[in-house]
């Protein structure tokens, strides 16, 4: 049982939960762990001001460890993918992702990839059970700066689109003062996107605030008639649309959409689309009636990965936004999926309005219910026979799950009948309510 990992890396509140002291048992765990077999430690970040001292504190202990790291500076989190793949070398980027700037995180990649769930909890094991270590000082590491990783990866991105067909206006872009806004405007521009930027003037603290995936209203609201919003998170590894009157277009509907221009290439191997179990029922339906099968995975994008892997799907993602292009990348990269569904659109010759209009979306509800002991209210009884009474009902779907990043527990139901669905979810939130207060 992993302590200080959840779902998506290290997070917490600055200063409290995730604190110097951590970043720099991390780091020194980090270089014991891969010295051998990684040369370097390349730590990228978001636009938090809290990154710089999580980015000095990780460099030293991993230095003091005798790892040689490098500095890429503010890169989305796909652009650290990129590199580390393409370098076959270890890195780290400082990212909450989708949180507000209180919060900060730290995610671990080797070769493109998060780390495995065993590689965790040994570097946990290190920073909690033994004490941290000092190499001689002709072993200790060297830390630099790197400017040109950045501008490595738009040229791979460039490379890829620079002759597909793209609209040449009508984008509206909301930047969530994160860290696309080091790569955005180069990569549009350079490809002919005429787009309007918002959401690109980070000051360290503004980053998610009342912007970007999590509230697409911001932009949405705002939209005229043809224009379409396209969404990043913090870090850039999530992409969502929004249309006019703020209809959310969700990374089920955008797997869904890019699905169909991978069948006509070619690109879909298998016919298969790898998604969580919290992609929607109305999902199923329309890969279905495509002919085209959906696999389920546990939440998390790096479980999606692993099954992607396993099976040679191509495409993969989340609701979120989280979605995988494995002939192009490693990871979930916004930016690749927002210029893959930019030229879908072209390539189909279908507007989103109308692609919207026919996708068939099952009510669903989502709560987050706030706990204190997530893993008592997992093993209560009462809680695990009603689920057990409900799994009967074959017009339901239920996911109850811990959050892996927050002190809640997720409440998902889905239903044909939206009534049903409401109650359903309602008597979950108080049963879990209950088993929280004991």
């Amino acid at each position: 049982m992993k302590k200080l990992f959840g779902t998506d890396g290290i997070r917490g509140v600055i200063n409290e939960e995730l604190t110097p002291e951590l970043a720099m048992k991390l780091g020194n765990a980090i270089g014991r762990y891969y010295t051998g077999k990684y040369n370097r430690f390349i730590i990228a970040k978001d636009t938090r001001s809290s990154c710089d001292l999580l980015e000095s504190a990780m460099a030293a202990g991993a230095a003091s460890a005798g790892m040689n790291v490098e500095f890429a500076g503010v890169i989305p989190t796909p652009a650290l993918a990129y590199i580390t793949n393409k370098e076959a070398t270890l890195g780290a980027v400082i990212s909450a992702s989708h949180n507000p700037a209180v919060y900060n995180g730290i995610k671990v990649l080797a070769k493109g990839m998060k780390i495995s769930d065993e590689d965790e909890v040994e570097i946990e094991n290190l920073i909690i059970d033994t004490p941290f270590h000092y190499t001689v000082y002709s072993g200790v590491g060297k830390i630099s700066y790197k400017d040109h990783y950045r501008d490595e990866y738009i040229e791979y991105v460039l490379g890829l689109y620079r002759n597909e067909r793209l609209p040449s206006d009508g984008i509206v872009v909301d930047g969530a003062n994160g860290a696309i806004s080091t790569v955005i405007s180069m990569v549009y521009e350079s490809l002919g996107i005429g787009a309007e930027l918002r959401g690109i003037e980070p000051n360290g603290i503004n980053i998610n605030d009342n912007c970007g995936s999590l509230f697409p209203n911001f932009l949405g609201d705002s939209l005229k008639k043809g224009q379409i919003g396209v969404l990043f998170d913090g870090d850039a590894d999530r992409c969502l649309f929004v249309l006019p009157g703020s209809k959310l277009i969700d990374g089920d509907m955008l797997m869904a959409l890019n699905s169909r221009k991978l069948v006509n290439q070619g690109r879909l191997k298998g016919n298969r689309v790898v998604a969580t179990v919290m992609s929607n029922l109305g999902f199923e339906k329309y890969l279905t009636s495509k002919n085209i099968s959906l696999d389920r995975t546990k939440v998390g994008d790096k479980y999606v990965l692993e099954r992607m892997l396993q099976t040679g799907g191509v495409l993969g993602g989340e609701q979120s936004g989280h979605i995988i292009f494995l002939d192009r990348s490693t990871t979930g990269d916004g930016l690749i999926t927002s210029l893959e569904t930019l030229n879908s659109l072209e390539e189909l010759g279908e507007s989103l309005e109308e692609f919207a209009a026919s996708f068939p979306v099952y009510p669903q509800l989502l709560k987050n219910v706030p706990v204190s002991n997530k893993k008592l209210v997992m093993e209560d009884m009462n809680l695990k026979n009603r689920l057990e009474e409900l799994k009967q009902n074959d017009d339901l779907r239920i996911v109850l799950r811990p959050s892996g990043t927050e002190p809640y527990i997720r409440v998902m139901v889905e239903g044909a009948e939206q009534l049903l669905v409401e109650e359903i979810c309602q008597e979950l939130v108080e049963l879990v309510q209950e088993c929280s207060n004991g």
